[in-house]
């Protein structure tokens, strides 16, 4: 009979969203603890709402309904300060508290020291989880720490499991309902076929958690996804693996069966090394035919010596070919960039955007280095002392903890602000043909901008409009003013200039004229300074009115808009449902009232 016989597990939630559906979480973690116990305990329970705010009375609620004499809670970095607050109702209610994860395993004196936590499980939890379950806190219990007679104990390093397939696959019907759906049915899921890496960059804290890197077989990966996989509803499926080609053979007999057996009705997103693609050149066309759409390459830097210092084995020239060889085969690459290593200052920074564009990138994620307890970069950075914040609330890639030699946090949050609009480059813009599409997309990316910017908690509104003003017009300064694209020969040629003005404030407003020139289509960026600026006709966009509806939505709400319209995508024929239950809700049908109104002021307010 099990020492702990209702429990109750849970994920923490990021204290801060950031705006990409493909990042919530899946609580893919939990579930494989779930599985490893529930045929050992009597009860299993999860909160509600434990993607956001929502979590805390459901979980109070749930402490009230019935007997939880354990309560598991593993956090992320940036979840911890929402971790910590979980812990304290689970305690409250008379519970034994026991965390684990990335974060208290890297500091789990930190974590132990907290009154509302009894124990920490550190590294690989499905073992050590399960004997604690079964027998309770003792010294047998390899991989633990807890509290005894006042003290902190250590029972020992638990081994990573060398037999992954031997772990169970995880509980996935345990999982409340999110946004509509429920248990299996997640139409974003996540699937790890292998544990561990072979590699060691200093930024990241698999190498702590995982060690090396240990695949499971090809027959036990594709028996999980036989049971995500629906004829009728593509899903977007997660290989969240550290490197999921680090086995090219398995990878292709992988492919090889889910083909076989038609399981390929996913579109498909990874992450990987830029030569690991390289070196699966010849299997490229079989992910992509079971659904692989996506890449992550973790490019970092375009500086060499920097990669050096992150233990990053990359080199430039693998990149360039993984990314003309995911464009052949019609898979996408996303690129992303780590800004503000303690080595490099402005200058260094302003060229990743350039160097982004010139590898053929379409997508780029630009964040700000991140000093995660466990890692090398933390002790780098320290020894440095460099890091500047300890609140665990800012730990999520975007949000300047650290300084560099150079540049503060400031300035770390304007280079991120400038790499994405000069990334952007106003490339969607420069495609339109009409005054209302030169308007509407320009406010697309003005919004999109914002919503990233959001993510810092610390600026506000009107810092948010510095920011990215600032932002667009180093791009200008940097462009002398002009950029072109090939005019698109899909499109008609433009009769006349179309233009508009973004106005940040009464002394500081842009103008922008798009026109055709030789075959290309060019636009022209004039900025004024002072109260006095040149009438000329075309619509004029707020920005402080623009930010006001960008952040008239709550993250919550607006990761739900953008998670049915990731279904909607994959599924376009079907939108019907998930497109009601969008124009259903009060709060979206507000903001949307709201930007409607921006929009049609802008549009016929001439300047």
């Amino acid at each position: 009979m099990a020492y702990f016989k209702h429990l109750c597990l849970v994920e923490a939630p990021q204290t801060i969203i950031t705006p990409f559906p493909r990042f919530i979480t899946d609580c893919i973690g939990v579930c494989y603890l779930a599985a490893a116990v529930k045929d050992d305990v009597e009860s299993l329970v999860m909160p509600d709402n434990y993607y956001n705010d929502g979590i805390f009375d459901s979980m109070r609620e749930l402490m009230k309904k019935g007997p939880v004499d354990l309560v598991a809670i593993s956090s992320m970095t940036g979840a911890f300060n929402q971790a910590e607050r979980l812990a304290r109702i689970a305690k409250d209610a008379g519970a034994f508290v026991v965390m684990g994860g990335f974060h208290p395993t890297a500091l789990p004196d930190e974590v132990l020291k907290l009154d509302c936590v009894d124990a920490v499980v550190i590294g690989e939890g499905e073992v050590t989880f399960r004997e604690l379950v079964l027998h309770g806190p003792s010294r047998d219990v390899k991989g633990l720490g807890y509290k005894e007679g006042g003290e902190i104990v250590y029972t020992g390093v638990r081994e990573n499991i060398a037999d992954i397939n031997a772990i169970r696959f995880p509980l996935r019907s345990l999982r409340p309902e999110r946004y509509g759906e429920k248990g299996d049915a997640y139409s974003i899921d996540t699937i790890y076929t292998s544990r561990g890496c072979p590699w060691s960059c200093s930024f990241c804290a698999n190498d702590q958690m995982h060690k090396g890197w240990r695949g499971r077989s090809a027959e036990n990966v594709v028996e999980e996804i036989a049971l995500l996989h629906d004829p009728d509803n593509k899903k977007l499926i997660k290989i969240w693996d550290a490197n999921f080609l680090t086995n090219i053979p398995r990878a292709e007999k992988i492919c090889d069966l889910l083909i076989e057996r038609g399981l390929t009705n996913f579109r498909i997103m990874t992450e990987s090394r830029a030569k690991d693609i390289v070196r699966a050149e010849r299997i490229l066309g079989k992910l992509q035919k079971i659904g692989l759409s996506k890449v992550g390459l973790g490019i970092e830097s375009p500086n060499a010596a920097t990669l050096e210092l992150m233990n990053k084995k990359n080199t430039l020239d693998d990149v360039a070919k993984a990314i003309a060889l995911c464009r052949q085969y019609s898979i996408g690459a996303e690129g992303y960039f780590i800004i503000g290593h303690y080595t490099e200052n402005e200058q260094d920074t302003m060229v990743y955007p350039e160097f982004a564009k010139s590898l053929g990138l379409r997508h780029a994620l630009f964040m700000i280095m991140t000093p995660y307890p466990g890692t090398g970069i933390f002790t780098e950075y320290k020894n440095e002392g460099k890091i500047r914040s300890f609140d665990w609330d800012l730990y999520n890639n975007y949000c300047p903890v650290i300084e560099t030699r150079t540049m503060d946090r400031q300035k770390l949050v304007s280079m991120l602000a400038y790499c994405n609009a000069a990334f952007n480059g106003y490339r969607s813009v420069m495609k339109r043909n009409t005054s209302n599409e030169l308007l509407l997309n320009f406010m697309i990316d003005l919004f999109q901008f914002c919503f990233l910017l959001r993510v810092n908690k610390n600026l506000s509104h009107a810092e948010i409009g510095t920011v990215l003003y600032n932002a667009l017009v180093q791009f200008l300064d940097q462009t002398n003013g002009e950029v072109s694209i090939p005019a698109p020969t899909s499109t008609r040629r433009l009769a006349k200039p179309l233009t508009l003005r973004l106005r940040h404030s009464k002394e500081r407003c842009i103008d922008y004229s798009l026109d055709e020139r030789d075959g290309n289509r060019v636009l022209s960026m004039t900025r004024h300074e002072g109260r006095r600026t040149p009438s000329v006709g075309g619509p004029e966009v707020r920005l402080d009115k623009l930010i006001d509806c960008a952040c008239a939505i709550s993250m919550d709400k607006l990761m739900s808009v953008l998670y049915r319209n990731e279904w909607m995508r994959n599924n376009p024929g079907k939108m019907t449902g998930q497109l009601l239950t969008i124009l259903a809700d009060p709060e979206v049908l507000r903001v949307a009232a709201r930007i409607i109104a921006l929009y049609m002021g802008t549009r016929w307010k001439k300047f």
